[in-house]
């Protein structure tokens, strides 16, 4: 289903929805859950490192929408934006718990050997990840969301206008001076590793 047939079902299905329709609110759930899950996995990060799973945030989005469908009203943005709002909060409010309280696990002996990356591939990938994040910090909170619909999530840019409640236009411009923020803050981080290994050497 194109970002237009979605949105325009959304639209035409949140009404009935409202006046206690069972079967509009099953189809709503049908479309948006796989885009909030996709959604939580990509903002969420690597299962473990959070309490809650994307799964969990994903569920917590759709029963939060479905709460709130009664009291969505048509103000020049897409029920998805909406649906959106309610993601970014769902989401916000989970790394706020995780960070009061963090998860501690203990591992458990696999059955069997394990072909997955070892130690080291893992240690690499977490502080690349914990790069990225620092490096994703510079950006505004609407920038990073232009950036995870349109390069992680692969999203056209009118997609990401409708899930945004703005212009194809608009996302275009906040990508490109997203991108040209994260290229800047790129050369300014890598001179000062550059510097620091020199200082080692």
């Amino acid at each position: 289903m194109s970002d237009v047939e979605t949105t325009n079902a959304l639209e035409a299905l949140v009404p009935l929805a409202a006046s206690g329709d069972r079967v509009a609110v099953g189809e709503i759930l049908r479309i948006i859950h796989p885009l909030m899950r996709r959604y939580c996995v990509n903002r969420l990060g690597r299962p473990g490192e959070l309490q809650v799973t994307a799964d969990d945030v994903a569920q917590e989005i759709c029963l939060a929408t479905i709460r709130a469908i009664t009291r969505y009203e048509d103000q020049g943005k897409s029920f998805l934006a909406f649906v959106y709002g309610i993601a970014s909060n769902k989401v916000s409010d989970a790394r706020r718990r995780a960070q009061s309280h963090p998860l501690q696990t203990v591992e458990e002996i696999p059955e069997r050997i394990c072909e997955d990356p070892g130690p080291e591939e893992w240690a690499l990938a977490g502080e690349q990840r914990a790069h990225l994040r620092e490096l994703l910090e510079v950006l505004s909170e609407k920038h990073k969301e232009v950036l995870m619909m349109r390069v992680v999530l692969g999203w056209s840019a009118a997609e990401t206008a409708a899930a945004l409640g703005t212009t194809a236009g608009v996302v275009r411009v906040m990508q490109h001076r997203a991108l040209n923020r994260l290229r800047a803050e790129l050369r300014t981080s890598n001179l000062v590793f550059g510097r620091e290994l020199a200082g080692v050497c």
